[in-house]
């Protein structure tokens, strides 16, 4: 057993105590095995173990890396930033957008997204704990924001994903979680068909999966401590 698959069983097992913690069913929280930074054999590596959804900071590094792995049955999630000149490369090379924040770039991935290939399936990154710096929209401006992007033709509204601040203790990092979660509620009962929250990495999956979270985005529990990126 390679020491990536090591690390996915010690991830599934810490997704799944916490969601026996949370009484939740484990099949309700995907695992997207974050491989930014890693090369295509990592990824093998990963697939071999088990894993199919794979999130990708970098655009150009992971359809480059998506090349070379095309013979492999994967999603490939976007969780970077995403700028007007690689809206294109998101729209015909990924399966989910994570980071939407501007109708502009949302206007651009369904003007881009290729007739053959399903609708983008997307998520808009909300900045709940107001992190200065950080990506997102505030949680005031979600609600109009889902409206225009529900009606995208080839875009699909899946839900909410959040990034906050480091907070070193569960019961701080579940508060805050806690906010994605209501947010997200809010905006299901305002008629949204919204079925993803996307938030919880490895230092706070506990936390997320305990407030609701359906996806988690697990990097460094999976593939290590990574390298520099040259």
């Amino acid at each position: 057993m390679t020491t990536i698959a090591v690390n996915l069983q010690s991830v599934r097992g810490r997704i799944a105590r916490a969601c026996a913690a949370a009484g939740r069913d484990v099949n309700e929280v995907t695992l997207l095995a974050v491989a930014k930074t890693y090369g295509p054999d990592a990824v093998r590596d990963a697939h071999a173990a088990g894993a199919t959804a794979f999130g990708e900071n970098y655009i150009q590094e992971a359809v480059e890396k998506q090349a070379l792995l095309a013979d492999l049955p994967l999603q490939w999630h976007c969780i970077g930033p995403i700028q007007s000149n690689k809206t294109r490369l998101v729209a015909t090379h990924f399966d989910w957008a994570h980071t939407i924040d501007r109708l502009k770039i949302a206007q651009r991935l369904s003007e881009q997204r290729p007739e053959g290939l399903p609708p983008l399936d997307i998520c808009i990154q909300v900045n709940i704990d107001g992190g200065p710096g950080k990506s997102g929209v505030a949680p005031d401006e979600a609600l109009a924001l889902a409206r225009e992007l529900d009606s995208l033709p080839r875009l699909k509204l899946r839900g909410l994903m959040t990034i906050p601040e480091p907070a070193p203790e569960f019961d701080a990092q579940l508060a805050v979680h806690r906010q994605a979660r209501q947010l997200f509620d809010r905006l299901r009962e305002a008629g949204l068909p919204l079925d993803t929250l996307s938030m919880g990495m490895t230092s706070d999956l506990e936390a997320a999966i305990h407030a609701g979270s359906t996806m988690v985005r697990v990097g460094t529990a999976i593939f290590g401590a990574r390298p520099a990126k040259q």
